[in-house]
This record gives structure tokens, C-alpha cells and sequence, in this order.
């Protein structure tokens, strides 16, 4: 049986609504406009703890200035219909304020991990990514945090760092989930062309 989950925005819902659900926790961190790929973190979560909370923020320090965070689709009711069909508990769509309350001038160095594949073109990503993944697995303390494998670098950076600075949480990694033409799932594939989808089935 599904239920619609809880809406918070501020660090003083969350705070208060995670304090209602009793057990373990499993987090699901994403920037929103959900497709399958999130859905089935979310199903698997399920199969791991007593309740599921899901984040939906566009992370703006994990974008280099010229990327697309502005334009980065922002479907909050349509994500909220999804998650109902799934069974998430709680979710947390905070704005940039309620993630960072203070300029953020403490970064996360994630080491060489970071540096190559991805990371040697977008050279401040990870730090971004492991800052804020950091930041809601202390707000949230769950028990696990479930990532998908189509992001290896990000699954491999967030061990290394929640290893390395002591964050008591179990990563779970999720297979990666493709459209019925081998494409990966992805938010960002409304920006494929035709030709580029054809080559993206070798990923």
C-alpha cells in the first residue's frame, strides 16, 4: 500500500518529521526530475530499512558557472506523484538557503578519485557533490544511502570520503536501470540528440 510521502522544505520540518518515524532509515539523494532510474533506489530502500527519505535539490555547488543549473528541469509536483507510487516516507526539497545557512567556504577535498574521468573536466564537481552528500547524511543519519552505479566516479568518491571522515552510514550501490534501447536512465538525456542517443548505447 502507497501513501504520499511527507513535504518538507526547512531544516525544522525535516528535523521534525524524521523525529516521527521510529526504525531504520534509508536515504535516496536526488536532484529531482525523477525518471525510473530514482524510482527503483527508492523500491530497493524500501527492502533495507523502515522508512525512506528522499532529498530533491539542485545542488548548486556542484555546478561550475556556464553549466546548467539554471536550467536544470525542476518537477517537484510531478516527482511528489512518483514517489507516492513507490512508497517513499519523507522528502526533503529544500532551497539553497536551508542546505547552506552560511556561505559555503568549508569544501570537501575528495583526493585523487576526483581528479580524473569526469573530474578532469569538471574539476570542482565532486568536491560539490561530496560537501552536500555529506552535509544531508549528517542531517538526515540514516542507516544506509543508496546510489546508482550509472554514477561510478560519484559512488566511488562518497565511499572513499564517508570512509575517510568517519560518516557512520552504509552505501548501498543500485544497478543501473536503461530505456528499452540501452540508454542509461538519466534527467539529462532530454539533451541528446538522435545521433548521440545511438552512440550513448555503448555506455
Amino acid at each position: 500500500m502507497t501513501h504520499r510521502p511527507i513535504l518538507t522544505h526547512t531544516r525544522a520540518q525535516l528535523a521534525e518529521a524524521l523525529a516521527k518515524l521510529p526504525g531504520t532509515k534509508a536515504l535516496v539523494m536526488t536532484m529531482g526530475a525523477l525518471h525510473n532510474g530514482h524510482l527503483q533506489l527508492v523500491r530497493e530502500a524500501r527492502q533495507l530499512a523502515d522508512h525512506v527519505i528522499v532529498t530533491i535539490f539542485v545542488n548548486p555547488t556542484q555546478f561550475a558557472p556556464g553549466e546548467d543549473y539554471d536550467a536544470y528541469p525542476r518537477t517537484l509536483d510531478a516527482d511528489m506523484d512518483a514517489l507516492e507510487t513507490v512508497g517513499a516516507d519523507l522528502v526533503w526539497a529544500p532551497a539553497p538557503q536551508d542546505v547552506y545557512p552560511t556561505p559555503a567556504t568549508v569544501t570537501i577535498d575528495p583526493g585523487p578519485i576526483a581528479r580524473v574521468l569526469e573530474g578532469k573536466t569538471r574539476p570542482t564537481h565532486f568536491a560539490g557533490v561530496a560537501l552536500v552528500c555529506s552535509k544531508v547524511v549528517n542531517l538526515v543519519r540514516p542507516d544506509v544511502a543508496l546510489y546508482g552505479q550509472k554514477d561510478a566516479q560519484q559512488l566511488a568518491v562518497l565511499r572513499t570520503v564517508f570512509t575517510q571522515l568517519d560518516i557512520p552510514v552504509r552505501v548501498h550501490a543500485v544497478p543501473i536501470v536503461r530505456a528499452e534501447d540501452g540508454v542509461a536512465l538519466s534527467s539529462r538525456n532530454q539533451y541528446l540528440s538522435d545521433d548521440e542517443r545511438i552512440r550513448a548505447r555503448a555506455l
